[in-house]
């Protein structure tokens, strides 16, 4: 696939956010992911698989042989499923937000999933906040580079007793002063 595809035209759609979402840090099978996503029919799970790896978005990690078929085990790949600063400038307004108001919509399909499933054990580890930051561009990277190193050991699904939690970051830049 060409870079001139912009990530954000490819992974800001629903189905194919929580197909990467379920591949956060793992590897999975296809038919793992029809388990996990059990409201998304079997064609459509395979259409955004598809259109995802033609963008490089997942890889295929593995194959093997399954009564006859080939079942394959994906994983996020080299390009990452992250829309990029520049992407985000080079959006027209309208652009900016539909991608937004898509992202928004995952988050919140997240939380009525966890809802209707009726875990009252799962609410210990819900939580929202937001705080004020006064940062330059240079304390952001520094700031992203941190979270990225402490949140890196807890990426790995293996981790005995632990269990899968969503952590959703959105810089919101304040309005200038007028």
């Amino acid at each position: 696939m060409s870079d001139s595809r912009a990530i954000a035209d490819v992974v800001l759609h629903p189905v194919r956010l929580r197909i990467i979402q379920q591949l956060g840090g793992a590897e999975l099978t296809t038919a793992a992911l029809r388990r996990a996503l059990p409201d998304v029919t079997q064609a459509t799970l395979y259409r955004h698989i598809a259109a995802l790896v033609e963008a490089e978005i997942l890889v295929v990690v593995g194959e093997r042989r399954v009564r006859g078929a080939t079942e394959r085990t994906y994983a996020l790949g080299e390009r990452m499923a992250h829309v990029e600063a520049d992407e985000l400038g080079a959006m027209d307004d309208a652009a900016l937000r539909s991608a937004f108001v898509t992202f928004l919509g995952e988050v919140a399909a997240g939380f009525d999933r966890f809802e209707a499933a009726g875990d009252p054990a799962g609410r210990s580890y819900l939580g929202f906040a937001q705080t004020p930051l006064h940062v330059t561009t240079d304390d952001l990277a520094v700031i992203q580079q941190g979270l990225t190193e402490l949140l890196a050991p807890y990426r790995d699904p293996a981790r005995a007793g632990s269990r899968r939690v969503d952590l959703t970051t959105i810089l919101l830049p304040d309005s200038p002063a007028a």
